[in-house]
Protein backbone atom coordinates (compact mmCIF):
# COMPACT_ATOMS: atom_id res chain seq x y z
CA UNK A 1 0.00 0.00 0.00
CA UNK A 2 1.45 3.68 -0.87
CA UNK A 3 0.65 6.50 1.49
CA UNK A 4 0.60 9.70 -0.01
CA UNK A 5 2.96 12.07 1.15
CA UNK A 6 2.16 13.96 3.78
CA UNK A 7 2.03 17.37 2.26
CA UNK A 8 -0.39 16.38 -0.51
CA UNK A 9 -2.94 16.23 1.75
CA UNK A 10 -2.92 20.15 2.85
CA UNK A 11 -2.69 21.52 -0.60
CA UNK A 12 -6.09 18.57 -1.71
CA UNK A 13 -7.75 20.05 1.19
CA UNK A 14 -6.80 23.82 0.64
CA UNK A 15 -7.90 23.54 -3.21
CA UNK A 16 -10.97 21.76 -2.70
CA UNK A 17 -12.08 25.01 -0.31
CA UNK A 18 -11.07 27.09 -2.98
CA UNK A 19 -13.40 24.88 -5.93
CA UNK A 20 -16.36 24.78 -3.84
CA UNK A 21 -16.46 27.96 -1.56
CA UNK A 22 -17.97 30.48 -4.04
CA UNK A 23 -20.20 27.96 -5.95
CA UNK A 24 -23.68 27.18 -5.10
CA UNK A 25 -24.66 24.08 -7.00
CA UNK A 26 -23.79 20.66 -5.21
CA UNK A 27 -23.70 18.91 -8.89
CA UNK A 28 -21.03 21.36 -10.10
CA UNK A 29 -19.28 21.02 -6.40
CA UNK A 30 -19.14 17.01 -6.61
CA UNK A 31 -17.83 17.35 -9.98
CA UNK A 32 -14.72 19.69 -9.34
CA UNK A 33 -14.01 17.40 -6.15
CA UNK A 34 -14.41 13.74 -8.01
CA UNK A 35 -12.06 15.39 -10.34
CA UNK A 36 -9.65 17.21 -7.73
CA UNK A 37 -9.68 13.06 -5.78
CA UNK A 38 -9.06 11.43 -8.98
CA UNK A 39 -6.08 13.47 -10.37
CA UNK A 40 -4.39 13.96 -7.03
CA UNK A 41 -4.07 10.63 -4.83
CA UNK A 42 -2.27 7.76 -6.47
CA UNK A 43 -3.41 4.02 -7.29
CA UNK A 44 -6.84 4.94 -8.16
CA UNK A 45 -9.48 3.74 -10.26
CA UNK A 46 -12.61 5.25 -9.72
CA UNK A 47 -13.54 8.56 -7.49
CA UNK A 48 -16.89 10.04 -7.59
CA UNK A 49 -20.18 10.63 -5.78
CA UNK A 50 -23.30 9.05 -5.29
CA UNK A 51 -26.45 11.24 -4.53
CA UNK A 52 -29.64 9.88 -2.44
CA UNK A 53 -32.45 9.71 -4.96
CA UNK A 54 -35.80 8.62 -3.97
CA UNK A 55 -34.41 6.14 -1.21
CA UNK A 56 -31.91 4.54 -3.18
CA UNK A 57 -28.32 6.15 -4.09
CA UNK A 58 -28.10 7.36 -7.98
CA UNK A 59 -24.91 8.00 -9.75
CA UNK A 60 -23.67 11.32 -9.60
CA UNK A 61 -20.49 13.22 -10.94
CA UNK A 62 -17.48 10.89 -10.92
CA UNK A 63 -13.96 10.51 -12.76
CA UNK A 64 -13.09 6.60 -14.18
CA UNK A 65 -14.64 3.96 -15.90
CA UNK A 66 -18.32 3.86 -16.73
CA UNK A 67 -20.11 2.43 -12.94
CA UNK A 68 -23.33 1.03 -11.38
CA UNK A 69 -26.02 3.68 -12.40
CA UNK A 70 -28.23 2.36 -9.15
CA UNK A 71 -27.70 1.24 -5.28
CA UNK A 72 -30.15 -0.18 -2.75
CA UNK A 73 -29.67 1.42 0.63
CA UNK A 74 -27.98 -1.33 2.76
CA UNK A 75 -26.24 -3.03 -0.34
CA UNK A 76 -22.42 -2.98 -1.13
CA UNK A 77 -19.83 -0.97 0.37
CA UNK A 78 -22.08 2.82 -0.24
CA UNK A 79 -25.33 1.13 0.59
CA UNK A 80 -24.11 0.34 3.76
CA UNK A 81 -21.93 3.58 4.09
CA UNK A 82 -25.99 5.01 3.93
CA UNK A 83 -27.52 2.44 5.94
CA UNK A 84 -25.32 2.85 9.23
CA UNK A 85 -24.25 6.48 8.71
CA UNK A 86 -20.36 5.91 9.30
CA UNK A 87 -17.56 5.70 6.78
CA UNK A 88 -16.45 2.38 5.49
CA UNK A 89 -13.24 1.37 4.58
CA UNK A 90 -12.61 -1.88 3.01
CA UNK A 91 -9.07 -3.28 2.31
CA UNK A 92 -10.36 -5.90 0.40
CA UNK A 93 -13.84 -5.85 -1.18
CA UNK A 94 -13.66 -9.42 -2.52
CA UNK A 95 -14.17 -9.99 1.37
CA UNK A 96 -17.33 -7.76 2.15
CA UNK A 97 -20.38 -9.59 2.05
CA UNK A 98 -22.35 -8.47 -0.95
CA UNK A 99 -20.21 -5.92 -2.61
CA UNK A 100 -21.25 -4.65 -5.89
CA UNK A 101 -18.43 -4.80 -8.24
CA UNK A 102 -18.97 -2.40 -11.16
CA UNK A 103 -15.49 -2.32 -11.84
CA UNK A 104 -13.58 -5.88 -11.38
CA UNK A 105 -10.47 -3.95 -11.27
CA UNK A 106 -11.43 -2.37 -7.74
CA UNK A 107 -9.50 -4.33 -4.92
CA UNK A 108 -10.62 -1.64 -2.45
CA UNK A 109 -12.64 0.95 -1.45
CA UNK A 110 -13.04 4.18 0.48
CA UNK A 111 -16.72 4.97 1.26
CA UNK A 112 -17.58 8.50 3.13
CA UNK A 113 -21.09 9.36 3.98
CA UNK A 114 -22.24 13.54 2.50
CA UNK A 115 -24.66 14.87 5.38
CA UNK A 116 -26.75 18.46 5.17
CA UNK A 117 -29.28 19.05 8.43
CA UNK A 118 -31.75 16.43 6.93
CA UNK A 119 -29.35 13.47 6.82
CA UNK A 120 -27.29 11.73 4.05
CA UNK A 121 -27.77 12.89 0.78
CA UNK A 122 -25.01 11.19 -1.21
CA UNK A 123 -21.95 9.38 -0.40
CA UNK A 124 -17.91 10.26 -1.39
CA UNK A 125 -16.91 6.34 -3.02
CA UNK A 126 -13.46 5.93 -3.88
CA UNK A 127 -12.01 3.03 -4.97
CA UNK A 128 -8.12 1.57 -5.75
CA UNK A 129 -6.98 -1.60 -7.77
CA UNK A 130 -4.65 -2.25 -4.99
CA UNK A 131 -5.71 -4.21 -1.90
CA UNK A 132 -5.62 -2.39 1.05
CA UNK A 133 -4.65 0.80 -0.68
CA UNK A 134 -6.42 3.24 1.94
CA UNK A 135 -5.24 4.09 5.27
CA UNK A 136 -6.25 5.37 8.70
CA UNK A 137 -4.73 8.69 7.69
CA UNK A 138 -6.50 8.53 3.83
CA UNK A 139 -9.87 8.07 5.78
CA UNK A 140 -9.27 10.94 7.73
CA UNK A 141 -8.23 13.71 5.51
CA UNK A 142 -10.99 12.65 2.99
CA UNK A 143 -13.43 13.10 5.92
CA UNK A 144 -12.50 16.56 6.08
CA UNK A 145 -12.97 16.69 2.54
CA UNK A 146 -16.56 15.46 2.97
CA UNK A 147 -16.78 18.25 5.85
CA UNK A 148 -15.88 21.18 3.86
CA UNK A 149 -18.25 19.77 1.36
CA UNK A 150 -21.00 19.37 4.14
CA UNK A 151 -20.20 22.86 5.51
CA UNK A 152 -20.64 24.61 1.98
CA UNK A 153 -24.22 22.88 1.57
CA UNK A 154 -25.70 24.88 4.68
Amino acid sequence: MSTPDTELYPLLLQQAAALIQDEPDLIAKMANLSALIYHSLPELNWAGFYIMRDGELVLGPFQGKVACVRIPVGKGVCGTAVATGETQRIADVHAFPGHIACDAASESELVIPVRDRAGIVAVLDIDSPVLNRFSAMDQQMLEQLVSLLEHSLV
